[in-house]
Order: structure tokens, then sequence, then C-alpha cells
């Protein structure tokens, strides 16, 4: 089977080039024209991703070779680009920048590569003129199995600083797609951890994302881009499809073991929550309506659409609500599952909505599945910032100066609602928080990456940690979090 749906990686020498105001105008003037655009990142961002749906109107989905494996980037890109004219693949960091330690891994790069896919070159001109020709000639030829396509300048002062930096470029060989001045109303607010999420601003947001496509549409030849994007080559691949993923039986993996602080081990070869016990035989599957509640709202934005796609495709019924605003859990609701975000910026607000915290801790209390994840951990602590939460957790949790983030390696400590003890599973950190206790009697993962250490909590149903993880890479977490859910 083959694919070859039109597309183009948006990459950049380094980080604040300018990525994501053309990546989302471009998405943006695509779908002006009439065309189905499919909306793509590269890496673990979540926020990125919100303006891509707003430009596109589109789910934004990740691609992450770190958190789901080289294999699954082209079946997940083609299950988002169902149906689409094209698809437009915003890069992370520098082009050539993945994870520490791991080469081209997860890097722009390598995701272009795996989807064989031309790679236009944002570049900052802000305070160059000739010397723009020697950068993009080396980001050009570093890697010969990198296909850059063209070139499109940003943050150009005038234009005769374009015409200089259009003659240098003459002899780059690398056409130039698109010249871009600044703009202000294009900025988009940042804070602690970045930009802030689509959710919190949707006025300001629909502005920007506006003038994104303005200035794009404007400064830059959609014409030839999108000849440029026809020139992708074919994938063999299949989509990724949530109910064949969870149909098929994958091979059991073996869990590491985790030296934890008494010097005990983890078992070896425990299992994998694909293949526990508590997975149903094919054919055997557990009916439809098993409600399970997504939290969702300004303060809880971090989610990968796979997660809930494959609740579903295991039986669940999937429904959203919002901790700031409902005072209670969905009807009927049998499990949780609260996502990350920003709840220290809502603290008071999510402390304020008492009737929400305490159908929270009494969902717990019953033993129903929880899983929080980082935003979600927070939550359930004593305390955020002195702020009362719902008190599942005997925790407390408080902002802190230092920034947490990087990629993680992690293997289940403790038999959970998510997976068996010995699971392995690869996650990301994100965060300026700070949780104490770090850990609960039974932990949820132990970490290798920065240090060895024990992290989160598991008790009763409840699976908290700070990691985030992609679930398309052990879709079994899904099929085991729906049958506790019916059999809790």
């Amino acid at each position: 089977m083959t694919s070859s749906v039109p597309r183009l990686v948006i990459a950049a020498p380094s980080s604040g080039s300018g990525k994501t105001t053309v990546a989302t105008g471009l998405m943006a003037a695509f779908a002006a024209r009439g065309l189905a655009v499919s909306p793509h990142k590269v890496g673990p961002d979540y926020i990125d991703p919100g303006y891509h749906a707003l430009a596109s109107g589109r789910v934004g989905r990740n691609l992450d070779a770190y958190l789901c494996g080289p294999e699954l980037v082209a079946p997940l890109f083609l299950h988002g680009a169902r149906g689409c004219d094209i698809a437009v693949v915003e890069g992370v960091m520098g082009m050539f920048d993945g994870a520490a330690g791991e080469g081209e891994l997860a890097s722009t790069a390598h995701v272009a590569k795996l989807l064989r896919a031309p790679v236009v070159l944002v570049v900052d001109a802000s305070s160059q003129s000739r010397s723009v020709a020697a950068l993009v000639h080396g980001f050009a030829s570093w890697d010969p199995e990198v296909r850059v396509g063209g070139v499109i300048l940003n943050k150009v002062a005038s234009d005769r600083h374009e015409a200089l930096l259009r003659e240098a470029l003459e002899s780059a060989g690398v056409p130039v797609f698109g010249v871009l001045r600044r703009v202000a109303q294009v900025d988009t607010p940042s804070r602690h951890l970045g930009l802030v999420p689509v959710a919190e601003r949707r006025g300001a947001a629909v502005d920007a994302v506006a003038a994104m496509a303005e200035q794009v549409r404007a400064g830059c030849d959609l014409d030839g881009l999108v000849s440029l994007a026809r020139g992708a080559g074919a994938l063999s691949c299949a989509a990724w499809d949530a109910a064949e993923v969870l149909a098929s039986s994958p091979p059991p993996q073996e869990g590491l073991p985790f030296v934890n602080a008494g010097g005990a081990e983890t078992p070896r070869g425990a299992g994998n929550c694909a293949t526990s016990p508590h997975r149903p035989a094919p054919g055997h599957e557990p009916p439809h309506g098993q409600v399970i509640a997504i939290a969702g709202g300004p303060a809880f934005t971090f989610s990968y659409a796979e997660h809930a796609e494959l609740l579903t495709a295991a039986g669940a019924e999937v429904v959203p609500f919002d901790p700031l605003r409902d005072e209670q859990l969905p009807v009927g609701t049998a499990g949780l599952v609260i996502g990350g975000g920003f709840p220290e910026v809502y603290a008071a607000e999510l402390s304020a909505n008492e009737p929400l915290r305490k159908a929270v801790s009494a969902l717990a209390e019953t033993g129903a599945p929880v899983a929080a994840e980082c935003a979600g951990l927070l939550y359930l602590c004593r305390e955020l910032d002195g702020q009362p939460m719902c008190g599942v957790l005997d925790a407390s949790a408080r902002m802190e100066d230092t920034l947490t983030l990087g990629y993680r390696d992690a293997v289940a400590v403790s038999d959970s609602s998510l997976a068996v003890a010995g699971t392995r599973m690869r996650g990301h950190e994100f965060h300026r928080t700070v949780v104490e206790p770090a850990a609960g009697d039974a932990a949820a993962w132990g970490v290798r990456v920065p240090r060895r250490r024990l992290e989160g909590f598991v008790q009763r149903g409840v699976h908290a940690s700070y990691l985030h993880t992609h679930w398309a890479s052990v879709p079994g977490v899904a099929r085991r979090f729906v049958e506790r859910c019916r059999t809790s």
C-alpha cells in the first residue's frame, strides 16, 4: 500500500526563527483556498497544535519519533492526513536538534526523512545579508537524505534588505518561496512554559492566526509551495487505526529492571500491558458505553488526540468536561483522564470549584481508574501553591523557578490501571512545579535519566505522574484502562 499525500515540513536553523508563524500561516492560507489541510507538529509540544487546529479546522497531531518510535511516524501521519489535500508539518527546535544524546532521533530532519517530505527552511534574516547563503548552503548539504526544497526569509527589514538576501541566495541554489516582514500583531504571548494556549485566549488567537495567514498569503508563493508539496515521495505503509492496533496482538515486551532506593529490582519480563491477563480475547471486547471523562478547558489543554481514539476503540464513551466550570463529573463516569495543562495559573478557580473536587475525590475513593499526567497530578494533590485541590494524593505541589524538561525512559514499578509492573514506556517531562513527596508508597514509574529515581503515585485505581506519554506506542494501556473501568 502506498500513499502520496502532498506535504511540507517547516524547519528552521534554530528556535525563534518563525516556524510557528509560517506553519500556522500556511495552514490557514491553504485552508482559505479551499484545501483540506492536515496539521502536524514534530515532537511532544501540545500548544502549537492548538493554533494549527484553529488555522486548519482539523485536529492538530504530533509526530514524535522518540515517544512513539520511528516506525509509527508515517502511519500516524497518514492517519491524521486521511482525506486531506495537503499536509503541513511544523518542526521542532533547530532542524537537526533531536533527543539529547540520541543523534538525529526525533529531530525535524529525522521526521522529514521518515515522511519522505521536502523541507522549507525558515530563516531569521534580521541580522544578516550575504551570510544567509552560507547558512542555507550548510543546512541544505549537511545531510544529503534531507531535501531542503526552499527557503522562507523571515523578519526582513526592507526592500533593500530583501534584494541583498535574494542576491546572496542565488549562489546557494535553493529557491526563495517567501519573504516576510516583522508584523507585531502576529506575535503571540508567552509565559513560563511557552505560548499561551488557544483555549485561554480564543478571540485573540483567532486574530493572531488570521494575521499569520495574511502575512504568509501576501509574502509567500503559495502555488510554488503546493507544487513542492506534491513532489513528496510515496509512503509504503498503512495508516494507523486505533481499532486495528487494539485488535492485533503485539508481541510481549520484556520490562527493564529498575533498582529502587532499597536496591530491589522490578521483575524482568513481568509483562506488557497489551498482553496482560486483563486484556480480553479478540472477539470478546467490552461493550460500548463505559463513560470515561477527559478533563479539558483552559486549565487542561494538553492531550494527544490518539488517546481518546484508543479509548473509544477499546469500548469507552469518551466525554469531555471542564474542571473550571463543571461542578459534577459527566453522568455515569466510570473512569477519569486528566492530562497536562496549567493548573498553577488557575489554582484559585480550580480550588473554588469545591463540588467537582469532591466528586473527583469520591470517584477515586471507589477504586475507579484515574489516569493523571503532570497537571492532572497537581490537581489530585492536597494543595497547589496553598490552594486546596482534590486531596486524592497525600502530597502537596508548588511552583518553582527551575524548569524540568526532557525525554524520559520509564518502566512501570507497580501494577496499575494503565500497566502491569515491567511495562516499558517513553515519556516527556515539562514543568516548573515540585510535588512532595515525589513518589508514593507504590510509585508509578522508575526513571533512569537524568538520574535514577522513583516517580509518581499508584493507589487504588489512580495512576498519577509527571510523565506525559503517548499511548499509541503501547496501545494496550487504553484497553487495560477501559477493562478496569468495566470491572472496578
